[in-house]
C-alpha cells in the first residue's frame, strides 16, 4: 500500500527510514522514531476501540509533554482530528470550544479534570475522557454529560498498555482532515480546516523546507541519510505554531526537543539546548526571544550548537535581533510570517522585507495585485484551507474567489510592494491584539469589562510592551458616582476569561466616543492610551 500525502502516512515513512534516530524529547522522556511510532499505533488503537470513527474530533487539553504528540499522531492514524484546546482558558471559553469543535473524545491532564466536569453536561458529543497523569491528585471520579448520561473516565496510559502496538489500519487519504482553533479579531476562537496534504506542503514544509514540495511521500525516507537536526521548541503546541514546527522537524527526520517547563525559564531553555545540542531554536517574538537574550548576556551558557533562532505569530524587534547576534555571531535570525490560515509564508530578508513566494500576493479590494508601492492584503492561492469549520460566511470573506475563479486566502494582514518585488508588511487590517504570540479579541474582553457595574463604556486595545510585544490597555467611561481602578478590573476579569486577556492599562475618560451606528473608534482610544503609557514611562 503506497502512502499518501497523508500525515499519518508522512510519518510512518521518516520513522520506517530511521527507527532508531531520536524522535521526540520531553523532560525526562526519550522517544525514538520506532517507539514514537509504536506509541501512536496503541493511542490510534485505543480511540478505535473508545468508538470513535473516521472524521470525529479528539481535544487534546494539556501542557508540552510526550503524550500531545502521541495523541496527535495517533488521531491522524486513527483518520480522526485532533483538536487543540488552550490549557489557559476559563469555563466559558473551554464551554464554546468543545461544542463549536464538536468533541467526541478529550486527552486531558488530571490538573484541568474539575474544568471538563463544570463543562461536560454543556457539551452534548463527548463520550470519552481519556486522563494525563501530571503529579496533581484529586479531581473527580466520574463526568456526566449532556442529558444526565455518563461519559467515560479512561487512564491514558492503561488505554495504551491495552491496546495493539501494530500498525495494521487501512489506507489513509490526503483529504483526511488536520484542524488548528485560532483566534482572530473578534468574538471566540475559529476552526480552521485544512486538507492534510495543503498543510503539509503549506505550513509543514512539504518535505522540502524552503522549496517545492517533494512529488512524492516516499521522499521523505531520503531524510533519514542527512544527520539529524535538533530543534528546541520553546512555543506550545496548543497553538499552531508550535505544531507546525514540530511536523517540520519531524517530517525531516530531525529531533523535537519540547520544552515542557510550567512557566518560561530562559535560563533552563539555555541549559536544554546545551544538554541536547540543539541546532535550531524556535521563539514567538519579543516575548520569548528577550528572556533568552538577557540570560545569555548573564554569561555561563554553552549554545555553540546553536546556528537558528526562528521567531513565528510575531515578529521580532531589531534590538532583540541585535542583541541576539552580539552575543551568538554566527547565529541566523529566521523571522517568518504566517497564520494559521495562511500556512507559513516568507521570512524577513535583511531589510526587514519579505519576499513573495510563488502563489503569493498583494490584492487590493478587487482580488487583483496591486502594484509598486501600492498597499493591499497579503493573498495567497493552492494549498489553502478548507475554511472555517461551521462557519460558512467567515468563510467567504477570508476565502474569497477573483473575477478568474481562482479561490484565495485573505486573512487580513495589509502589505506594501516595494520596487525590488518584496513586501513591506503593515499590520492587521484589524484591531486583533498580539500578546507575547496570544492573540486577544478586543470585543470579547469589552463585553467582560462592561459587566463590572462601575464601567458604563470601554475600548480595548494594544499598547506597545517591551517584553510581550503589546499589551492589554482600556479606555473606559463610568458610571456616575462610580470609580474604577485597573485592580478592580482585573480581578473582575480574572474569573471570565484568560489571565493573557486581562487589562494591564487603564486610561479613564470622559466618554467613548462612537459612529453613529454604534462603532468605537480603535484609533482615537489607542492613541489615547498609547500617550498615558508613555506619560506613565516619563514619570
Amino acid at each position: 500500500m503506497a502512502p499518501a500525502f497523508n500525515l499519518a502516512d508522512l510519518f510512518e515513512v521518516v520513522a520506517d527510514a530511521c527507527p532508531d534516530r531520536t524522535a521526540l524529547v520531553a523532560g525526562e522522556v526519550r522517544l525514538s522514531y520506532r517507539e514514537l511510532d509504536e506509541r501512536a499505533n496503541r493511542v490510534a488503537h485505543a480511540f478505535a476501540a473508545a468508538g470513535l470513527e473516521p472524521g470525529d474530533h479528539v481535544g487534546v487539553y494539556a501542557r508540552n509533554r510526550a503524550e500531545w504528540m502521541e495523541a496527535m499522531i495517533g488521531a491522524f492514524k486513527a483518520r480522526t482530528v485532533p483538536i487543540n484546546v488552550n490549557f489557559r482558558y476559563v469555563e466559558d471559553e473551554l464551554r464554546y470550544i468543545f461544542d463549536n469543535a464538536d468533541l467526541k473524545a478529550l486527552v486531558v491532564e488530571r490538573e484541568y479534570l474539575p474544568k471538563v466536569a463544570a463543562v461536560s453536561p454543556d457539551s452534548p458529543l463527548l463520550r470519552t475522557v481519556f486522563t494525563l497523569e501530571d503529579g496533581t491528585d484529586g479531581g473527580p471520579e466520574a463526568l456526566t454529560g449532556a442529558d444526565g448520561r455518563a461519559v467515560a473516565l479512561v487512564d491514558f496510559e492503561k488505554a495504551l498498555d491495552a491496546a495493539s502496538p501494530d500498525r495494521d489500519f487501512g489506507p489513509r487519504s490526503p483529504d483526511d482532515r488536520y484542524m488548528v482553533y485560532t483566534g482572530g479579531t473578534t468574538g471566540f476562537p475559529k476552526g480552521v480546516e485544512w486538507r492534510a496534504e495543503d498543510i503539509f506542503c503549506s505550513a509543514m514544509g512539504g518535505g522540502n523546507f524552503g522549496g517545492e514540495p517533494i512529488a512524492e511521500p516516499g521522499e521523505l525516507a531520503f531524510k533519514a541519510e542527512l544527520p539529524a537536526v535538533v530543534q528546541m521548541l520553546t512555543t506550545p503546541l496548543m497553538h499552531g505554531n508550535g505544531q507546525w514546527v514540530t511536523w517540520i522537524t519531524l517530517m525531516g527526520a530531525g529531533t523535537a526537543v519540547l520544552w515542557t517547563g510550567h512557566r518560561y525559564d530562559p535560563a533552563e531553555i539555555l541549559r536544554t539546548v546545551e544538554r541536547e545540542r540543539a541546532v535550531t531554536m524556535m521563539l514567538v517574538g519579543d516575548a520569548m526571544a528577550r528572556p533568552i537574550a538577557d540570560e545569555l548576556a548573564k554569561g555561563g551558557y554553552d549554545a555553540s550548537s546553536l546556528r537558528v533562532i526562528g521567531s513565528g505569530g510575531a515578529l521580532l524587534s531589531p534590538a532583540v535581533k541585535e542583541q541576539l547576534r552580539g552575543l551568538l555571531p554566527d547565529l541566523y535570525i529566521s523571522d517568518g510570517f504566517g497564520a494559521s490560515e495562511f500556512g507559513a509564508g516568507s521570512a524577513q530578508n535583511a531589510a526587514g522585507r519579505f519576499p513573495l513566494k510563488p502563489q503569493t500576493a498583494v490584492l487590493g479590494d478587487d482580488l487583483r495585485p496591486v502594484g509598486v508601492g501600492e498597499t493591499g492584503r497579503m493573498a495567497r492561492t493552492g494549498y489553502i484551507p478548507v475554511g472555517y469549520y461551521k462557519d460558512p460566511d467567515k468563510t467567504a470573506a477570508t476565502f474569497p474567489v477573483d473575477p478568474d475563479g481562482v479561490r484565495w486566502v485573505v486573512p487580513g494582514d495589509y502589505a506594501r510592494v516595494e520596487d525590488d518585488g518584496t513586501v513591506t508588511l503593515l499590520g492587521r487590517g484589524s484591531v486583533c491584539i498580539n500578546t507575547g504570540g496570544e492573540k486577544v479579541y478586543p470585543e470579547e474582553v469589552e463585553g467582560v469589562l462592561k459587566a463590572h457595574p462601575a464601567v458604563y463604556d470601554v475600548v480595548v486595545v494594544g499598547v506597545p510592551d517591551a517584553r510581550f510585544g503589546e499589551r492589554v490597555a482600556a479606555v473606559a467611561s463610568v458610571r456616575e458616582g462610580h470609580a474604577v481602578t485597573i485592580d478592580e478590573l482585573a480581578e473582575h476579569s480574572r474569573s471570565l476569561i484568560a489571565g493573557y486577556k486581562v487589562p494591564r492599562d487603564l486610561v479613564v475618560v470622559d466618554a467613548v466616543p462612537r459612529s453613529p451606528a454604534g462603532k468605537p473608534d480603535y484609533r482615537w482610544a489607542k492613541d489615547v492610551a498609547v500617550k498615558a503609557s508613555q506619560a506613565a514611562g516619563a514619570s
